[in-house]
């Protein structure tokens, strides 16, 4: 199984005439996500890498029953593209774009509270389950079908989990990245919710960064839990020196208040394994599933 995504997922791409999707799009074919429909203004009734393009998300529902959207639409286009997907209740729309305004993405979590679209991201990677169904960017040739779930916040050091459970020769059951913005979609907490429902998810490796507070929400809601799966958490930033200014948003925005020392606490005392560098994944990993011999 997976969560949110996989073989049967019939997916439309919002913007796939661009250069960007047209290239990314192509790989997703080939790895075999179905792919059903296209949507740009302006282009309906072409097609496009086989695809059939429509001018709205609705029209392309209609006709070929999509439920769940990508969009690598500008930023500028961004807050229409996905109210349109919202409103067409998609079940998930995956959002790429980055440089999406902080008030285009409060107005579209206040409609998406409404109804059940799951928004991903925006600025993320996407979400990918291996040898069923990519939705994003990942590059494809490094996932491993598995059963360790990864929800990361750092685009980057998701690749580097993956690596980590393949390193462990475990896999992954769905890789999602969250998105690396002040104001994302859903956080940890659906993510996690669903990997413990997943029948085919054993463990979870959770990647959280400087700023923000999704790592103690991840927390507080975890601990509540009366049925767990194991987590294994990872904080980036620890290694920056406290005075140096960097760009994460979250930690721009929190002025540097929540300290990553101050997360990895409350992830530790919920009950999840909390790792202090990336490659100790694989080594938890191991204490909890030793190789057969």
């Amino acid at each position: 199984m997976s969560i949110f995504a996989d073989k049967n997922t019939k997916v439309l791409i919002q913007g796939i005439t661009g250069t960007q999707a047209s290239f990314h799009v192509r790989r997703s074919i080939d790895y075999g996500t179905n792919v059903v429909a296209g949507v740009t203004p302006g282009k309906g009734s072409s097609i496009h890498l086989g695809i059939p393009v429509f001018n709205t998300v609705r029209e392309a529902v209609l006709a070929t029953g999509a439920n769940a959207s990508v969009v690598f639409v500008p930023a500028k286009a961004f807050k229409g593209a996905v109210i349109e997907a919202i409103e067409a209740d998609l079940d998930l729309c995956v959002c790429i774009t980055d440089g999406v305004p902080i008030l285009d993405m409060m107005e579209i979590r206040h409609l998406a509270e409404k109804h059940k679209t799951k928004i991903i991201g925006p600025n993320t990677p996407g979400l990918i389950t291996p040898n069923e169904a990519r939705l994003g960017i990942f590059p494809e040739n490094i996932h491993q079908k598995g059963r360790i779930g990864i929800v990361s916040r750092s685009s980057t050091l998701t690749y580097e989990a993956v690596l980590e459970t393949n390193r462990a020769q475990l896999g992954q059951s769905t890789v999602i990245g969250l998105g690396d913005d002040v104001i994302i979609g859903i956080d940890f907490i659906p993510a996690i919710e669903a990997f413990i429902k997943d029948d085919d998810t054993d463990a979870i490796v959770l990647i959280g960064q400087m700023g923000g507070g999704f790592e103690e929400e991840a927390a507080y809601y975890y601990e509540t839990l009366d049925a767990k799966k194991p987590i294994i958490a990872f904080v980036a930033g620890s290694t920056t020196p406290s005075a140096q200014k960097i760009g994460y948003a979250g930690d721009i925005v929190a002025g540097g208040k929540r300290s990553i020392q101050y997360k990895k606490e409350i992830l530790k005392n919920s009950g999840m394994i909390v790792v202090d560098e990336i490659n100790q994944i694989h080594d938890e990993l191991l204490k909890l599933y030793p190789p057969h011999v």
